[in-house]
């Protein structure tokens, strides 16, 4: 086994019952206090199914379509919806047999190296920390369409409260809220493709529209250069797909809960995000100039403009209202992740020892109050002048998206040379992603093609070295993070015959016999993930 000195693990093992108790590394802590097991797995599928469909897809598919065309997002999201669909494959695998709280960036230090770790998880806390900045930025704006007696910078210090008094009620709490309101979110998002559908056919609204906006304005905004332009969107509106590791950590019965979870995420880029962007590309045109408004976030809506459009009047206020939702949750799953994440590299020595406390309820609360601390960045968008910088410091996150998908596929990789290496059979995994290892190195490769294709079009006449830096700083950030804390510690790469492939893994897992998975074929695992 691998010197892992310093490296500790939260979790616990769950039987078949989802009864917990502390494994070995638990014990003698101190003050770091394992984080409880109490998400049940209605909460787990909830949250795969409702937990990226934010504010971000409600009104950001809007800016993609104005960019793209209704075909240009079609292809970008479809394309970044496989890549998504085999990450989340990977990340099945990983978290169904470990399911630690640390998800990814704890196998990116057992399976690779420590640095790794290190320069994935602030990048990944920083990722989460500028979508909760954006959602206050964004709520705030749309309780405005209601009325503007309240200035912008009070609603912020007033969800600011709420959403730092939901996460230290619990885990079970966040469970809850986010169980109920991604049900609305996904109830209310179907309510609209049935609306579209009658709407597309003349059955409501004044016209027949069919596909008249495919060939009048045209199906593609600026040829590749719009389906380029909005790969990190679809890139930035995807993320979250990869939380339900992170959640895993904090399952009451993981075996059962996160292939679930996992196989969910089929349907949901199918319907929803597929879904959506072909129902506004055939209802809005993307000349629309009601898809540029920068003034209320309901009013650049798509949705918005697609039910108004066809003479449903209070369409503006169910739509803000459904933003709203979605903001709420959007915002409870971001400081949930963020805090999860730096709790974890506080206990591996990655940040500050105290932001590792938890309270005897198992609430982080230290990184909670420091991820929220940070998040008031959000102020930065009250002034003219610091505009542009705090439009910079959530643009630029873009590509940390495709950065932990890339690790996430990688470290993956690595998991499957120890296997091998140690002499364990892949038999004995409770959940194998599907076609790998063809899936598996096809979508690290698109991960690193997408993370320099992104950004391409800054280099168009004229070069737009503003577009360049927010494009492309965050690749020579990460370096710099990974080679600063490998020389400071001195980390080494960790051999596959050497990696820890055992701390935190379920003790039934390792009982299983081998023929149990030789009994199941592709076909198998197929339908499995088809129908769940």
């Amino acid at each position: 086994m691998a010197d892992l000195k310093g490296i500790k693990d939260d979790t616990q093992i769950v039987d078949e019952s989802g009864r917990g108790a502390p494994y070995e590394a638990d014990v003698g802590h101190g003050e770091f206090k394992p984080l409880h097991r109490k998400l049940k797995s209605r909460h787990l599928q909830m949250i795969a199914i409702g937990g990226i469909i934010g504010p971000g897809l409600l009104v950001g598919s809007g800016n993609a379509l104005r960019l793209a065309g209704p075909a240009g997002i079609l292809i970008s999201f479809s394309l970044v919806g496989i890549i998504v669909f085999f990450v989340m494959q990977s990340l099945g695998e990983l978290a169904t047999v470990i399911p630690v709280t640390g998800s990814f960036i704890d196998y990116a230090s057992r399976f690779y190296d420590p640095a790794l770790a290190f320069a994935l998880g602030w990048a990944y806390w920083y990722l989460w920390l500028t979508v909760l900045t954006n959602e206050y930025n964004a709520i705030s704006l749309v309780v405005m369409y209601w009325t503007d007696t309240v200035p912008q910078w009070a609603w912020i210090i007033i969800f600011w409260t709420i959403f730092l008094s939901f996460s230290m009620l619990g885990v079970l709490a966040y469970g809850e809220v986010e169980f109920w309101l991604s049900l609305i979110k996904v109830i209310s998002i179907s309510v609209f493709f049935i609306l579209a559908i009658a709407i597309s056919a003349g059955g409501i609204g004044p016209q027949k529209i069919g596909f008249k906006y495919w060939h009048d304005p045209g199906a593609f905004a600026d040829s590749i250069n719009g389906v380029a332009r909005t790969f990190v969107i679809a890139g930035t509106l995807y993320a979250g797909t990869e939380m339900v590791g992170i959640t895993a950590g904090e399952s009451a019965n993981p075996r059962r809960a996160v292939p679930r979870a996992i196989n969910q995420v089929f349907w949901r880029i199918l319907i929803f995000y597929v879904g959506m962007m072909f129902f506004i590309g055939i209802l809005i045109p993307y000349t629309d100039s009601r898809l540029l408004g920068k003034g209320s976030k309901a009013a650049a809506s798509p949705l918005t403009i697609a039910l108004s459009d066809a003479n449903i009047d209070p369409a503006a206020h169910l739509i803000n209202a459904l933003i709203v939702v979605s903001v709420l949750s959007a915002g409870n799953s971001s400081l949930y992740v963020a805090s999860r994440t730096i709790t974890h590299m506080a206990r591996n020595g990655m940040a500050p020892k105290f932001l590792g406390k938890t309270d005897q309820r198992g609430v982080p609360w230290a990184a909670l109050l420091f991820t929220n601390v940070f998040a008031c960045i959000a102020f930065l968008s009250q002034s003219s002048s610091a505009g542009t910088l705090y439009n910079a410091l959530i643009t630029l996150s873009g590509v940390a998206t495709f950065i932990v998908w890339g690790v996430i596929e990688f470290v993956h990789l690595r998991f499957r040379q120890a296997l091998v290496a140690q002499g364990q059979s892949i038999h004995n995994l409770p959940f194998k992603a599907l076609l790998h290892p063809y899936g598996t190195y096809a979508c690290f490769a698109a991960n690193i093609f997408l993370i320099f294709f992104q950004g391409y079009t800054c280099f168009l006449n004229p070069f737009s070295a503003q577009d360049f830096v927010i494009n492309y700083i965050l690749l020579p950030v990460f370096i710099v993070f990974y080679f600063a804390y490998k020389f400071w510690n001195k980390t080494t790469i960790v051999r596959p015959h050497e990696m820890d492939i055992w701390t935190g893994r379920r003790e039934d897992i390792r009982k299983r016999e081998d023929a149990e998975g030789t009994k199941k074929s592709v076909w198998h695992r197929v339908r499995n993930v088809v129908v769940g």
